[in-house]
């Protein structure tokens, strides 16, 4: 009788395995049917990047944060600057549609490498680069490692200066090999989209995600297994990269603008771009009244601004 149980448990798990695969797979293709890229898939070293170009002008580079993609700078900042100048989004490593390379986490440091070197090709040599959080990181990593291809640097509330508080626990688990194989998939499966909206609100706290936000930015490509299990390797390591980094922050020489809302809780204003303004020569804050942590979306015109200052400091404008 045991014996039989347990053939029936067995039986039983691979069905329930076999049913999420699917229902992932299912899920997964209809993302990327319902937000297919937006732009060109350049190549670096035969690893994909997938890049969107709008407009003439200066170059421009915008880096979006963790768990985003292109789309997310495309709802509201790139079209404002595209007026005034040649603006490149980039989707990092392992997100949207650029390939993940290292398997152990792609590092600030190789994302920085691998997106200057895609903005070469695509003719921007020495671009303005502005990013924000993760992305913030990114190009802190870029402005301080290729100093000859940049111009300006643009911060938007960056992950800047080593914290304290631990990693939350879905991206401790899914960083993991046990995590990618039992929980993504499960994830990735069932969590109803209405969760994963409603999800964006905690992001922009305290304002909410604007009215079209989740229809362009496209959730579902976000909670794609390779999606999540990328993004989460390159969150479990970003903390010793940046303290890593960090000692350099006053080798960048380019004009640097910092904007951070006064009201991020996600990466705090006092811990990160307060500390931040003294180790960068010459660098300017401009803090946000009342914005959380996404004003590339609910204050662009500040942070257009912000790129504009930068650009004029730089004498490209």
């Amino acid at each position: 009788m045991a014996s039989k149980i347990l053939i029936l448990l067995c039986i039983a798990i691979v069905g329930i395995a076999m049913v999420t695969s699917w229902r992932s797979a299912q899920r997964e293709s209809r993302a990327e049917a319902s937000f297919p890229p937006e732009g060109q898939i350049v190549e670096v070293d035969g690893i994909a990047v997938h890049a969107v170009v709008m407009g003439e002008g200066p170059d421009v580079i915008l880096i979006h944060g963790s768990s985003g993609n292109t789309r997310d700078m495309t709802f509201a900042l790139a079209p404002i600057l595209a007026e005034n100048y040649r603006v490149i989004v980039f989707d990092r490593p392992g997100l949207g549609y650029s390939e993940s390379f290292n398997p152990d986490g792609e590092t600030i440091v190789e994302q920085a490498e691998i997106l200057q070197r895609a903005a070469e090709q695509l003719g921007a040599r020495a671009p303005i680069v502005a990013g924000q959080s993760y992305g913030g990181s990114v190009s802190l990593a870029w402005a301080v490692t290729r100093p000859e291809n940049i111009s300006a640097l643009v911060l938007i509330a960056p992950a800047a200066i080593p914290w304290e508080t631990p990693l939350d626990a879905f991206n401790t688990l899914g960083a993991t090999t046990a995590g990618n194989a039992l929980v993504l998939p499960l994830v990735s499966a069932y969590v109803p989209d209405w969760f994963v909206t409603k999800a964006l609100d905690q992001v922009f706290a305290p304002q909410t995600a604007p009215e079209g936000y989740a229809d362009h930015f496209g959730p579902g490509l976000t909670m794609r297994r390779a999606s999540m299990h990328a993004n989460a390797k390159q969150r479990a390591n970003l903390l010793e990269e940046v303290t890593e980094l960090q000692p350099r922050y006053g080798e960048i020489s380019v004009p640097t603008e910092i904007v951070h809302g006064t009201a991020d809780t996600t990466v705090g204003l006092e811990w990160h771009s307060d500390r931040l303004i003294e180790q960068i020569p010459g660098a300017e804050l401009i803090e946000l009244e009342g914005i959380g942590h996404m004003p590339q979306v609910v204050a662009a015109p500040e942070v257009a601004a912000a790129i504009d200052r930068a650009a004029e400091r730089a004498g490209l404008r």
